[in-house]
């Protein structure tokens, strides 16, 4: 049986995909139609026979270029021949009206998507969105429409397969660090996010209480070495910058090798999940219940529970509704600092990934 996944959304909704993609790989070949950001994180996935990416903001712009990208997909080059392909089932991991007439144009004998997707109407089968489950089972539910197979316990958690690129990358990057604290654990900070009401504020003032007890790193991508550069400045200790040093998948082998994440709620937490890093992930005007909370083993989540206007925003509004900002003013740096104490591990315990059929 052959499947094409289709996920053209965010950084964590890829990554979260990958326990969909592990189950539909059990049954036959699976093909990913992604984008070119978002692509590279599924290398040497063993579970994928290939990454088609569809650049739907650049080059495959447009209706010509939406043909372009499924006219590709339906042609598999093996030991330099072409093939045609067929799929059995479309599975629309991203619910778009684009994503659904791409998925129509690859041709499939079912099209598979939410009842809530804006391209539902162009499914042949429509599963329910749980809103109470975590994202990576909403996802994982679509390969369940033709079958009473049930998840087992772990399955849901995502992978991510870094190789020997991203190896020796982050090892150019350690490589940097003062030989006198090589020895301690290793803590990753992850300050980022898309959203600025998301960004805890004290990152600085962790670090320090940190410096004393491990190595720290700081993650994140081109776009945010200032931000990495005002934390290093502020805390006035040493850290490692990683910021636009290092691809998706090189930043989940850091993670890999890490005691604990420092995250927000963004991309880097479910980096986190994949390698199976003890995680301490940190909601402002998010929830957890919105289902993309940490799936590590060893998770802590800090969040001002008591606050009568959270959640506030599904994603995370540009500022807060109220202008006090509380949910992560009121979030102290000693507090995480417990909760990093209380999850930290050894990171050797992290490095076994599950496989594609596991």
């Amino acid at each position: 049986m052959a499947s094409l996944v289709v996920q053209t959304s965010f950084i964590g909704d890829t990554v979260l995909t990958t326990p969909l993609i592990a189950e539909l790989a059990r049954r036959g070949p699976v093909d990913v139609l992604t984008t070119p950001i978002t692509g590279p994180l599924l290398a040497n996935n063993p579970g994928i026979r290939r990454v088609i990416l569809y650049d739907k903001r650049g080059a495959d712009r447009g209706p010509v270029g939406l043909w372009r990208a499924a006219r590709s997909t339906r042609e598999l080059f093996d030991e330099g021949k072409k093939h045609p392909v067929s799929y059995d089932a479309a599975y629309l991991a991203q619910g778009s009206i684009r994503s659904a007439i791409a998925a129509r144009l690859v041709g499939a004998k079912e099209y598979v998507g939410f009842s809530t997707s804006a391209g539902r109407a162009l499914y042949t089968r429509v599963v329910p969105y749980r809103e109470e489950k975590h994202h990576a089972e909403r996802l994982w539910s679509l390969s369940s429409w033709n079958t009473r197979d049930a998840h087992a316990p772990g399955q849901l958690r995502p992978a991510l397969y870094p190789g020997e690129k991203e190896r020796e990358a982050v090892n150019a990057v350690l490589s940097q660090q003062p030989t006198a604290n090589s020895q301690q654990l290793l803590i990753v900070l992850a300050p980022g996010s898309a959203w600025a009401t998301k960004r805890w504020p004290y990152f600085a003032g962790l670090a320090r209480i940190l410096e004393s007890g491990f190595r720290l790193a700081i993650i994140g991508s081109e776009a945010e070495q200032d931000l990495a550069r005002t934390i290093r400045n502020e805390a006035a200790v040493e850290i490692l910058d990683a910021t636009g040093r290092l691809s998706l998948l090189a930043s989940a082998e850091l993670i890999g090798r890490a005691a604990a994440v420092v995250t927000n709620d963004s991309g880097p937490l479910h980096l986190a999940s994949a390698m199976n890093t003890p995680t301490v992930a940190v909601f402002g005007p998010t929830v957890p219940a919105f289902g993309f909370g940490p799936l590590s083993s060893s998770s802590a989540v800090a969040g001002m529970d008591s606050l009568a206007c959270r959640p506030c925003h599904r994603h995370g509004p540009r500022r807060c509704p109220l202008g006090h900002w509380r949910c992560m003013r009121d979030l102290s740096a000693e507090h995480v600092a417990e909760l990093v104490e209380s999850v930290a591990a050894e990171p050797l315990a992290n490095t076994q990934q599950p496989t594609a059929n596991s």
